[in-house]
């Protein structure tokens, strides 16, 4: 049975955007359902009723239902492991519980940019202003951690992972709005943004 990924009308929701990285590298076949976050669909009975936490993405799978971006990344590479499926995560258990590092932090920190430069200003180039002062901090600290695990264009562990996805949704906050950004971490996001998966993903975005 196909899984169905519930995520957001616009599909600017980073979140959603990684599930559905992640079921496309997986090659796992799925359908798209989206949910109308501005007009409070997701609270209607209908959807919260299945997706508990009533956020998307939420992934279905039969009468399993599961959310949180990085809790179904994680099922679907225990579920679907390699060799036969390609890895989400890095295979060494240190750079593993790195990579799961990266994507809580992304998740749970970092709110002014968050905030001030959302992902319309990345997909859709919605007009923004300057950052205020708590919000370059929280930039800065961006910048510092990105820059430590960021040595080139490519992929922070070897191998692409899930977390490059991740991370690079969040530093294209900064490089999309001509924030400063070392060259490394442009050429970095702009590598990931390059990559099948993720072009998939662009296609189907439809502005308000």
């Amino acid at each position: 049975m196909p899984f169905e990924l519930y995520v957001d009308a616009l599909h600017t929701s980073p979140y959603a955007l990684s599930v559905f990285v992640a079921l496309t590298e997986k090659g796992l076949p799925f359908a798209v359902k989206t949910v109308d976050l501005y007009s409070g669909e997701q609270k209607l009975a209908a959807f919260a009723d299945r997706a508990l936490t009533a956020r998307v993405p939420a992934l279905v799978e039969g009468d399993f239902v599961l959310t949180e971006s990085s809790a179904i990344t994680e099922y679907l590479d225990e579920s679907f492991p390699p060799p036969e499926y390609i890895a989400l995560y890095p295979r060494d258990r240190r750079q593993r519980a790195l990579a799961r590092q990266l994507q809580a932090w992304v998740r749970s920190d970092l709110v002014p940019v968050r905030v001030e430069r959302d992902t319309e200003t990345v997909f859709f180039g919605k007009a923004c202003a300057p950052l205020t002062e708590t919000a370059q901090a929280a930039a800065s600290k961006l910048v510092h951690v990105a820059s430590h695990f960021v040595q080139g264009p490519q992929h922070l562990f070897g191998d692409w992972s899930i977390a490059d996805t991740d991370l690079a949704i969040m530093l294209s906050r900064l490089v999309r709005n001509g924030d400063e950004v070392p060259a490394k971490l442009r050429e970095y996001v702009d590598f990931q943004w390059q990559r099948p998966s993720v072009q998939q993903w662009l296609e189907r975005q439809q502005p308000g």
